[in-house]
């Protein structure tokens, strides 16, 4: 897995760029034959956009750099539990590969066997550099409510 960890680590960059511009701490990248062909960060602030979670962004993204939807040669690392949406758009993109950082028990597609689907069809790997990628968002929540005055 030390492979997956230095690639992960690439989507840890990506959430604390999200982080700094204020969104909430996700990133993702996407490589083929272990290069990263794509990158993105949650920009639903930014652009006040409900679909630009990390995964849809860095999906677009390796689309456009590939030239094609068909991305089953591709493997997906973002640092949190991926939603339905992003499970969704996974499938839909035929990602070979999904690896992610914290479990999302709230939100998250995996946890709850919501998408038994996408495990058929994507082979998934969870809790890759878990720690951290918790951590990033644990800090996050934790200054929105120290804002808000929670």
């Amino acid at each position: 897995m030390a492979y997956q960890e230095k690639l992960m680590q690439k989507a840890i960059y990506e959430a604390q760029l999200a982080l700094t511009e204020g969104e909430i701490p996700v990133g993702c990248i996407i490589a083929k034959a272990g290069k990263i062909v794509a990158s993105g960060h949650n920009l639903r602030e930014a652009r006040q956009n409900a679909l630009l979670h990390a995964e849809i962004v860095a999906i677009d993204q390796a689309c456009r750099a590939l030239g094609t939807w068909r991305l089953s040669e591709c493997d997906l690392y973002v640092t949190l539990e991926p939603c339905p949406m992003c499970a969704g758009a996974i499938v839909q993109a035929r990602i070979r590969t999904l690896y992610f950082g914290a479990y999302d028990p709230d939100g998250g597609a995996f946890c709850q066997g919501m998408f038994e689907i996408v495990e058929k069809q994507t082979a998934v790997f969870g809790g890759i550099r878990e720690k951290e990628c918790q951590q990033l968002m644990s800090e996050f929540f934790q200054a929105v409510r120290k804002d808000r005055n929670y």
